[in-house]
């Protein structure tokens, strides 16, 4: 620990002690024995997350946008900690008008009434980083400025470096940071805050996902107004509408709530399955409801990503899901890499396989989406299996967008609505195009893994001579490995054949053209009767393809 953090650091300790989380220090080797006052043994795990919450709340905004991100982790915080996380609140004390119009006047460059014609000096809102003022530029459009608080870095700073020295320690001390990667959640962490902390970066999510939306007239996104904006002022449109929450104004105003409900819906589908980047924290204070039923999103300092080998493996996820397809929805979790050898793979087929029995009899309108992700993500907890956190924060996504929505419309269940969606990218990842595409990219590798391999063997044998080869293959796993690799030699030896049988075919169309000779043989047009068996074989590779990966 840097000498120059030790007077935040007794700070940290202190708000812990002072919430009753002493036994939570000692455990973690943080306090000696002698420290420990109070005992917290005999909390539940509500208590302590209303503990954990107020220590948090009292540490400020690093701490307090931790524990909002803790609480999306569902695979590895337990559930009723991380439902005491999800009420940690942003609302902190006003900054005084005079630093703010210092901000804005010196971010700017020039003073206030050079910018806008008004400016309220009561913020429209308060969170830990910044807070809201409405004001109006001289051409008359009405704009909501988001400030930076003063001097918030450096405590932000001097924070991350006390928790990077922390999963340091831990990862040394401790098996389980070790094999959750403490010190990379960290290091993720401190890079989403660091975008948090530009407003730029924020503008820019907003306009990317606005991009989304031009031809979608029932969704609204505020437009930036970057001659007025930088890394710590942010001025947008001011949304003037009713929160989606708000469920009483909705009706007596004559808002059509199953409308509404299927927007968000869609809306928010769209930005994860279509576009793979996607709003990161839909709650109800972040989505207002204008005129027409037309939904509009705010605060887009929270984004999520998905890359589109994640999108194609959300699919068959979610339609293994609903199938309860057990042994898919494994091999599923083998393609996305995340099982690793000390995972009992038995025991974890064995508690998917429960898990899916849970809702076996219950009907599908009955079932909460989001529910299932978390309990998927507590069973890979169990087994040491680490799922990627654009995963985990779109399973929070959809959680908390299914909250919203059950109160707008409790018809509208996500689980069989999501199904199209599904079906949809299951179709974009098997059409004969891009199935094409891979299978020729597969073809080309398996041509340089042909390349390569007299020289690995030579390197094989060399090793073996030497005495030096070793072989830790789990029982378990075995069988899946020797039918992969089966797989595998197989699709290669066709490819080889398959290749070879196009340069073939390409020497007799060129070859025939040049001499100008008739392509028949004993009365029978060789050249297209090979094109024909060409034609056959690629069909049936692209069909080992595809179904080899729905397996």
């Amino acid at each position: 620990m840097k000498i120059r953090h030790t007077k935040r650091f007794k700070e940290i300790i202190h708000a812990f002690l002072r919430n009753g989380l002493s036994r939570f220090l000692l455990r973690l080797g943080l306090i000696t024995r002698n420290e420990s006052k109070h005992d917290t043994s005999d909390m539940n795990m509500q208590e302590i997350g209303e503990k954990l919450r107020q220590a948090l709340q009292e540490l400020g905004p690093t701490f307090i946008k931790l524990g909002q991100i803790a609480s999306s982790r569902r695979d590895l915080v337990p559930p009723m900690i991380a439902f005491e996380l999800e009420k940690l609140l942003d609302h902190v004390t006003p900054v005084p008008f005079e630093q703010i119009q210092e901000i804005v006047q010196f971010e700017l460059d020039g003073p206030l009434e050079e910018f806008f014609s008004e400016f309220s000096e009561e913020p429209l809102a308060t969170a830990s980083i910044g807070q809201v003022h409405v004001s109006r530029l001289h051409s008359g459009e009405q704009v909501a400025v988001k400030v930076q608080r003063p001097d918030i870095r450096p405590t932000m700073e001097t924070d991350l470096a006390i928790l990077d020295d922390f999963a340091k320690f831990l990862v040394k001390r401790a098996d389980w940071a070790k094999t959750y990667r403490l010190r990379d959640m960290i290091v993720e962490f401190s890079k989403s805050l660091h975008n948090e902390l530009d407003y730029r970066l924020e503008g820019r999510n907003c306009e990317r996902i606005a991009k989304q939306f031009e031809k979608q007239p029932n969704v609204s996104i505020p437009k930036v107004h970057w001659n007025f904006s930088t890394d710590k002022v942010l001025t947008m449109d001011k949304i003037e509408g009713i929160k989606a929450n708000d469920l009483e104004k909705l009706d007596q105003y004559g808002y059509d709530r199953k409308l509404i409900a299927r927007r968000i819906f869609d809306s928010m589908l769209h930005q994860i399955l279509d576009e793979g980047f996607f709003h990161g924290d839909p709650h109800p204070g972040n989505i207002f409801i204008l005129p027409d039923n037309v939904v509009s999103y705010l605060d887009f300092g929270m984004v999520g990503r998905l890359d589109n080998k994640l999108k194609e493996q959300f699919a068959p996820l979610i339609l293994h899901m609903r199938n309860r397809n057990t042994e898919g929805m494994v091999s599923l979790f083998y393609e996305m890499g995340i099982i690793s050898d000390e995972t009992d793979l038995r025991a974890f087929t064995r508690d998917v396989d429960e898990l899916q029995n849970k809702y076996y009899d219950i009907s599908l309108d009955e079932i909460s989406l989001g529910t299932i992700f978390i309990e998927l993500f507590q069973v890979a907890y169990r087994h040491n299996i680490m799922i990627p956190t654009e995963i985990a924060v779109l399973g929070k996504s959809i959680l908390t967008l299914e909250g919203v929505i059950s109160k707008l419309d409790p018809s509208l269940n996500m689980m069989t609505a999501v199904e199209p969606f599904g079906k949809k990218l299951m179709w974009k990842r098997y059409n004969p195009k891009k199935v094409l595409e891979n299978s020729w990219v597969e073809i080309i590798g398996s041509l340089g893994i042909l390349y390569r391999f007299p020289k690995e063997l030579k390197a094989i044998a060399t090793t073996i001579r030497k005495g030096k080869l070793s072989l830790d293959v789990n029982p378990q796993q075995l069988k899946m490995i020797l039918g992969k690799l089966d797989q595998i030699s197989n699709r290669l030896s066709f490819s080889i054949m398959l290749f070879s049988l196009s340069i073939l075919l390409a020497g007799l169309f060129i070859g025939s053209a040049i001499v100008g000779r008739s392509s028949f043989l004993w009365q029978y047009p060789t050249i297209e009767a090979l094109f024909v068996i060409f034609l056959l074989m690629f069909v049936y590779l692209i069909h080992t393809i595809g179904r080899s990966r729905r397996k």
